[in-house]
């Protein structure tokens, strides 16, 4: 097994500076993985990768291990209690949810709304997800409550919310990882292919 330390502009924990070694494997086909050691992070990649995928790679590690240790798992009531805040914030607090819950049957969606019921409903694969990305979903179903469809009306409901690019280019990021054929991740990195989706 190879070692080495990577570029300090690529070393952070969390957005802070920490530093970074990559171990590279011969008996390490087709997986990433990384975990914190002490101050510092490991990364295990494949021994025959590229210069660059192990750039990529270190990145995506280093910012799902800075998105588990800065997240904090939200339950129903959260939920409801973050979506009432957003609405508030973004929506002058006209969209007022009867519920919003995770649900485990929402491979497809990242949420779904019933405005005539009030309902809101978030899949599960969001848990662990950046807050920010949460909550733009929560806030997309919030504006749903308001006005149904995607049209302008209702992207202009959204415009307040600064994120909204940031989380929808996160989410394609994921959609498209897991249809990637190769370097499934396992462990502490991303879904491999084929997993929920």
């Amino acid at each position: 097994m190879n070692s080495s330390s990577f570029p300090d502009s690529l070393q952070r924990s969390g957005g802070a500076p920490s530093a970074v070694e990559v171990r590279r494997s011969a008996r390490r086909r087709r997986t990433v993985s990384a975990y914190r050691e002490g101050d510092r992070t490991v990364v295990l990649i494949p021994a025959r990768m590229s210069a660059d995928e192990e750039a990529r790679w270190v990145n995506v590690m280093l910012d799902k291990l800075a998105a588990q240790e800065s997240r904090r798992m939200l339950g129903d009531a959260d939920l409801a209690e973050r979506a009432a805040q957003l609405s508030a914030q973004y929506l002058g607090g006209r969209a007022r949810p009867a519920s919003v819950r995770w649900v485990t049957n929402q491979n497809t969606r990242w949420g779904s709304c019933t405005p005539a019921e009030g309902s809101i409903r978030l899949s599960h694969r969001l848990q662990g997800m950046p807050e920010y990305v949460v909550d733009y979903v929560l806030l997309h179903e919030l504006a749903h409550l308001l006005v149904p469809g995607h049209g302008p009306a209702f992207w202009q409901l959204l415009e307040g919310y600064p994120r909204t690019e940031r989380a929808r280019g996160f989410l394609e990021g994921v959609v498209a990882a897991e249809r990637l054929p190769h370097l499934p991740v396992t462990g502490d990195g991303p879904a491999a292919p084929g997993s929920a989706g």
